[in-house]
């Protein structure tokens, strides 16, 4: 079997109004996209109670706010795609804004240059953790756990522990505060991200072989896949897209400490773990994890205006967290019982079709 032949939707149950009823077409409409319609239901439930939530203010709000978590979570939506679980995403960024910032302020280097010397230090830091899982085969949760650390140590040896402030160029700025049409660009530098890495992972044989990965490497491994290879990219990607997430921080803040960076890592695994609930239930998709962060969002920011207090974000996004691996792990489950019907039924196919003679085996 060659490696395009691998199709990430080859095993989904598909359910038709006409073959299996209106209960069973419901059911499937209501699982894959749930979360979206929940999403409606919070706009409109919060527009109804507080009609200051529905303004154009509160829209630039959320995206400039929640753009960077969606960033992020897409960085660790990759690596989930191949099995693996990237922590980085929160501990990356600690050294990758300060780094953006004290390139320019400390060591005289042009914006351009800092931003180039972050996304290759990041993809660099990446691929180390790529070899630490595929080739020392690493639990990835250790291996990014231990690295992370040992990043955030550096972070706070580079800064001293202090905040790192300078006048940084208004271009460099831009790069965050620019507004299209109204619209902070950031949020379109989530689009742009979501429709790339949509279009890579499902519609492409990259894609497929990636979703085969973290199915089933054994499989893929026997298909002629090279798991390491799929692996190792994976971490490179979610590291460089961190990195790029680093460098939007600094601009936005233009400032540089330590403090920033951990506050983002649940939401955003929050975000990836949600999205493989809905979209493709069962299975870690994009739009899924997009969905999941606007469901985030959007809650956090209807709170935030009945006038939640500043630990409702963290409940919020913990208790979110646990109802999204238990939904997740059950549409996995629904999933492994579904191919295994496949499966079963395949195998009652085959002896129908094999040769029952000698001339026909010759033949064959």
């Amino acid at each position: 079997m060659s490696k395009t032949s691998v199709k990430s939707t080859a095993l989904e149950q598909r359910v038709s109004l006409h073959q299996h009823g209106f209960g069973a077409w419901s059911m499937q409409i209501l699982t894959r996209y749930g979360l979206l319609l929940l999403c409606i239901a919070l706009i409109i439930f919060f527009s109804l109670a507080t009609p200051a939530f529905a303004s154009m203010l509160t829209l630039q709000a959320i995206l400039s706010s929640k753009s960077k978590i969606a960033l992020l979570a897409l960085a660790a939506t990759i690596p989930m795609i191949v099995g693996k679980i990237d922590l980085n995403v929160g501990f990356g960024i600690v050294l990758w804004h300060i780094l953006a910032i004290t390139l320019q302020v400390q060591y005289g280097f042009s914006w351009q240059f800092a931003v180039a010397a972050v996304l290759v230090l990041s993809a660099l830091y990446g691929l180390l953790n790529g070899i630490l899982v595929a080739l020392a085969d690493i639990d990835s949760f250790v291996a990014t756990l231990g690295s992370g650390t040992v990043l955030y140590a550096i972070a706070l040896w580079h800064s001293g522990g202090r905040q790192i402030v300078g006048d940084l160029p208004d271009a460099f700025s831009a790069l965050h505060h620019t507004e299209i049409f109204g619209i902070p660009i950031v949020a379109f530098y989530v689009l742009f991200v979501a429709v790339v890495l949509w279009l890579i992972t499902e519609h492409t044989p990259l894609g497929r072989c990636m979703y085969a990965v973290g199915g089933n490497p054994a499989a893929a491994r026997l298909n002629g896949i090279s798991v390491n290879r799929f692996t190792i990219g994976a971490f490179i990607a979610s590291s460089l897209l961190t990195g790029f997430t680093g460098v939007l921080i600094a601009s936005e803040q233009g400032v540089g400490q330590a403090s920033v960076g951990m506050d983002y890592l649940l939401p955003a695994l929050v975000g990836a773990f949600l999205g493989s609930t809905t979209i493709r239930p069962g299975r870690v998709n994009v739009w899924g994890t997009v969905v999941g962060i606007a469901v985030l969002a959007i809650g956090i920011a209807g709170i935030q205006q009945f006038g939640g207090d500043f630990w409702v974000e963290p409940l919020f996004n913990g208790i979110t967290l646990l109802l999204s691996i238990t939904i997740a792990g059950y549409a996995q489950r629904r999933r492994l019982l579904n191919q295994k019907a496949v499966q079963h039924s395949q195998a009652a196919i085959v002896p129908a079709q094999l040769p029952t003679s000698k001339t026909e085996i010759a033949r064959k």
